[in-house]
């Protein structure tokens, strides 16, 4: 089945997922040692490496220096092509006929020459299940996670599977300080509630979009939620990106293996 993002993918991409697709033997991956092991434990097999990515030009908006808010227009854009390349990096593993991506990165790369360009890079390991069911989101995607191997096994074997990265984006401009305020707090130590409040309600912003997201998934919950900032548009402006794992359980009679203490002998 051929995906409409499929379709947009280079000529030289698509080529190597049809030759994967026809059967060739060697598969690539970027699994460790052990999360192969453990990811066939699973039962699951890697299909090969996929990738998506997406370069986009950032738009202007322009903030009050007296005012702390949110800045819309690049909101959007950081959020946009974050999704750009995911879904091209689900597309190819779609074509695989995957039923997931596990072991996601997802890294911005910034160019000099480019001061209001910017790339964003998606890379994981297609999986496929061994036991010819499917494992796919119930839209139909590849599931995806971040997830290594160890961790995908494990909450595997207790019963769960990742359905998506969700995310959530807030580019926040921290308004300055008036000059009067800045004197009064000068060899002192003090609270800066105007920058607190503002910092508090950016990442609240990202958190609430990323449980949103989840919450349109019909997930049971996020897991490795991970809260982190970026700073491209100078000193008062900032984004905050929360990135989390959406997951279901869907074999709630599972038995897991329960790990045993070892002490070691000296």
């Amino acid at each position: 089945m051929t995906t409409p993002a499929y379709q947009q993918l280079p000529d030289v991409a698509r080529g190597r997922l049809d030759n994967s697709r026809a059967g060739r033997p060697c598969f690539t991956s970027d699994l460790s040692v052990n999360e192969f092991v453990l990811v066939s434990q699973a039962g699951f097999e890697p299909l090969g490496l996929v990738m998506g990515s997406s370069v986009y030009h950032v738009g202007v908006q322009q903030a009050g220096w007296k005012t702390s808010q949110e800045l819309g227009v690049l909101s959007q854009a950081m959020y946009n092509v974050r999704e750009l390349a995911m879904s091209r990096m689900e597309a190819e593993a779609a074509q695989l006929g995957a039923d997931g991506v596990i072991g996601v990165t997802l890294k911005p790369m910034n160019y000099q020459f480019f001061s209001d360009v910017l790339e964003y890079v998606s890379v994981g390991t297609a999986v496929r299940a061994t036991d010819n069911q499917s494992y796919r989101c119930p839209d139909g995607r590849p599931f995806t996670t971040p997830m290594s191997g160890q961790d995908f096994w494990t909450l595997w074997e207790h019963g769960w599977l990742p359905r998506r990265m969700v995310l959530g984006n807030c580019v926040y401009h921290v308004a300055h300080q008036t000059l009067r305020q800045t004197l009064a707090q000068v060899g002192q130590n003090a609270e800066m509630p105007q920058f607190t409040q503002a910092l508090y309600d950016a990442r609240e912003l990202a958190m609430a979009r990323m449980q949103y997201e989840g919450q349109q998934l019909g997930a049971d919950g996020i897991v490795g939620t991970n809260v982190s900032d970026h700073r491209f548009w100078g000193e008062h402006a900032v984004e905050f990106f929360a990135l989390g794992t959406a997951v279901n359980r869907v074999r709630p009679d599972a038995n897991p293996v329960r790990p045993s203490m070892t002490m070691p002998l000296r």
